[in-house]
């Protein structure tokens, strides 16, 4: 009898939502059914997310492992400044990547920064530069997290236009960026043959 099925006086009862105990037999066999087919998913997921967060570690300890052995025996340093790693077997079909990506957030300096680029915009007749306003409009959009489009706001420090106000503008996007963290990836690939296209081997499920 599985852990979720508790037997009182030789009948058997499940557990509602409410924490109140069901008898079994008063429960629909369509119900049953899906309240098995979960728990049973769900245990292989927890082992399987074990086995990732162990794998994971190991990959780690490995990857540093190897830098220190290469350093200190060879006097070879691998690696980028930032810790970026690409590592490729003798063949050339195999590839493990470490990269490290920036966290970054906005501080109060990208409200002075819209309050100027919407003053720019207001100057400007509404026919010209239709794909600057299009590009502000999207760059400066909060999304269901609250946060903003930051691939956007990058694409808004490359636009080059000969106004005072908005290059301030972005002057003060560029000290509004905050580094406040890092987050690193580890990423696997494989090819047939040397010449041929890279493929990823996907471990997340998402992607899988």
């Amino acid at each position: 009898m599985s852990d979720q099925i508790l037997e009182i006086a030789g009948k058997a009862y499940r557990r509602d939502a409410r924490g109140a105990l069901v008898p079994e037999e008063t429960i629909k066999p369509a119900d049953i059914l899906i309240d098995d087919a979960v728990r049973s998913i769900h245990a292989y997921a927890r082992d399987l997310s074990a086995q990732i967060a162990r794998f994971r570690g190991h990959t780690y300890d490995d990857l540093g492992a190897l830098q220190s052995l290469l350093a200190e025996k060879y006097g070879a340093r691998v690696g980028g400044q930032k810790g970026n790693l690409t590592l490729t077997t003798f063949d050339g079909l195999k590839k493990v990547q470490l990269q490290f990506q920036d966290q970054i957030e906005f501080g109060p300096e990208l409200q002075a920064a819209k309050a100027l680029v919407d003053e720019c915009l207001r100057e400007w007749s509404a026919e010209s530069r239709s794909e600057i306003r299009a590009l502000v409009s999207r760059a400066f959009q909060v999304d269901k997290e609250g946060k903003i489009n930051r691939s956007e706001i990058f694409m808004l420090l490359r636009v080059e236009i000969d106004d005072a106000r908005w290059q301030s503008a972005m002057n003060a996007v560029r000290d509004s960026i905050r580094v406040i963290g890092s987050k690193s990836y580890v990423r696997f690939y494989e090819r047939h043959t040397p010449d041929g296209g890279w493929r990823a081997i996907t471990i997340d499920l998402a992607s899988a």
